[in-house]
């Protein structure tokens, strides 16, 4: 849904650091839009129209397999950009990334000639930009690392506290298979590692629910 206007007062709460011209800017240029609980933001295998910039909400950044299986890369928080987006939108080529909305979202939709006019015209833009393909690749790396070189049980509390930090909530609102699809892995090995979680007393399953708040004290 794109919604005709929005208070600017949100983006020089959710970006103080940019010049108030860079904000004038956005607010001039951009186009809010908003998204529900699992809609998709981007689309893998096309061309990215106008960059999103997040206010508000939760999104979720991940690679597809051919048989549908996901491959989870980092999550989006409000006043975050996707550094993976950004450079298809630069680079003028389709997306190789899916981002879907993990809750109700709220984003400006910048048109992709703004960000090399901004990246000159904005000592602060171009400092945002920078500081997202860092943080990014860190992130990216991390999760290369978790592939490769932890175990199952290691990469299921990863994704608990992963969520935690993204979310700050201590509750998984969602199935087996939804958490194997994000692990790249099967519900089976899944509900095996979570019932091992349970008998510790690390975790509390219960109906599509998870508290996982012993993980984090």
């Amino acid at each position: 849904m794109n919604l005709p206007g929005f208070d600017p007062e949100i983006l020089e709460k959710r970006f103080p650091y940019f010049e108030p011209a860079l904000r004038r800017a956005i607010g001039l240029e951009g186009r809010i839009t908003e998204l529900d609980h699992g809609d998709e933001m981007i689309r893998e295998g096309q061309y990215i129209k106008s960059f999103p910039l997040l206010l508000e909400g939760i999104v979720r950044v991940c690679r597809m397999e051919d048989d549908g299986r996901e491959l989870l890369l980092y999550y989006l928080n409000p006043g975050e950009v996707c550094a993976m987006a950004l450079t298809c939108c630069i680079g003028h080529t389709k997306s190789n990334i899916r981002a879907i909305a993990e809750s109700k979202v709220t984003v400006v939709q910048i048109p992709i000639p703004c960000l090399d006019l901004w990246i000159v015209q904005f000592q602060s833009w171009k400092e945002f930009i920078m500081y997202a393909y860092r943080k990014r690749f860190d992130e990216l790396l991390e999760t290369i690392d978790s592939i490769a070189f932890k175990n199952m049980d290691d990469r299921l509390i990863k994704f608990f506290l992963d969520r935690y930090r993204t979310t700050g909530s201590t509750i998984y609102d969602g199935t087996h298979q939804e958490i194997a699809l994000l692990l790249n892995t099967s519900r089976e090995v899944v509900s095996r590692l979570l019932k091992k979680l349970e008998h510790g007393r690390q975790i509390i399953i219960s109906r599509n629910k998870i508290d996982f708040t012993m993980l984090i004290s």
